[in-house]
């Protein structure tokens, strides 16, 4: 996650995030790439929620999901799981399907954070994967509500300015419903996509300690926990 916004826009990885409401909470997102990961560790330095990529496309499940999913889950960390969005490959309802069916579900347990779609620069081709961007937004409507449907869960939205602004000509269209995850490399989140006031969720390093990509949840340990309640 994130793999394309550092090559794409500004970021200052050296620069210490800020907290931007009364109380934050530290996490991280993995990949196939990071493997088996070191779970203690990262509780042990202060990491309390995790987000796990489980799919790509229609091709692509991540062989490292069980392993990572269930054991933040063991180590008592509140965990989700993620889907790398390719609006070019296919539709947004046969990607949500495919993402639900292989990981993406969610439960009312109370350690399950809300599926994420992930929506960056294209790493394969066209930054806007060639699509218009009324076009960007009917996929991501089609994504959303199948997910909404299967789910009973809005996705959370991963992205960054930059690439909304470009690739769905800044559409406020998602804003009242799906809460923001943003990635921006910076002391700040700055500014947010049209519509959103708030972000839920920062990506604010790919370069943090152990796994790379850290992020802060906005708000307090028990306003995560109300997420993951629904």
């Amino acid at each position: 996650m994130g793999s394309t916004i550092a090559r794409h826009e500004k970021s200052d990885p050296g620069a210490a995030p800020r907290a931007t409401r009364a109380g934050s909470v530290e996490g991280v997102d993995v990949s196939g790439h990071q493997g088996s990961v070191d779970w203690a560790a990262l509780w042990d330095d202060n990491v309390r929620f995790a987000y796990v990529k489980a799919t790509e496309s229609t091709t692509y499940e991540n062989p490292s999901f069980a392993a990572q999913y269930n054991g933040s889950f063991q180590q008592g960390m509140i965990r989700g799981a993620y889907h790398f969005a390719l609006p070019d490959r296919s539709s947004g309802s046969r990607q949500a399907d495919f993402f639900v069916s292989n990981g993406g579900d969610w439960s009312d347990d109370g350690k399950t954070l809300p599926p994420v779609l992930d929506l960056e620069y294209n790493p394969y081709g066209a930054t806007c994967y060639g699509l218009t961007a009324f076009q960007i937004v009917d996929w991501i409507g089609d994504f959303t509500a199948r997910v909404k449907e299967r789910t009973g869960r809005q996705p959370v939205i991963y992205t960054a300015t930059g690439w909304w602004k470009t690739c769905t000509g800044n559409s406020a269209a998602f804003a009242e419903r799906n809460p923001l995850w943003l990635a921006r490399y910076a002391a700040t989140p700055g500014a947010l996509p049209a519509g959103w006031d708030t972000h839920t969720l920062w990506q604010y390093t790919s370069t943090g300690p152990l796994v790379g990509d850290h992020n802060r949840f906005n708000g307090s340990l028990a306003d995560l926990k109300a997420l993951a309640t629904g």
